[in-house]
């Protein structure tokens, strides 16, 4: 069972979202914090630990890209339309 451990612990949080990973990586630093822990299996929880930070990071830089652009559209002044990157119509086509 411990190699099943070591095997997941190095798994990439592919489809795992930002609440996922912190509840995992919640669950990994109790296991750190335990004196019990099994020695053999320290590297791969800090590697896990590791790919999860990393993941989060990514959310949250890509989050606050978003929320940067939402607020950018924001300030733009009444009179002008907004930036629609989504919309493919241009205003003459409507």
């Amino acid at each position: 069972m411990a190699r099943d451990d070591a095997a997941k612990a190095t798994d990439v949080p592919v489809a795992a979202g930002y609440a996922e990973a912190i509840a995992e990586l919640d669950g990994l630093l109790a296991d750190l914090e335990d004196d019990a822990l099994d020695i053999d299996l320290l590297a791969a929880k800090v590697e896990r630990a590791s790919a999860l930070i990393r993941f989060c990071r990514s959310r949250i830089r890509a989050a606050r890209v978003q929320v940067d652009r939402i607020v950018a559209d924001l300030e733009q002044p009444d009179d002008s339309p907004p930036v629609d990157e989504s919309s493919d119509l241009d205003d003459s086509e409507t």
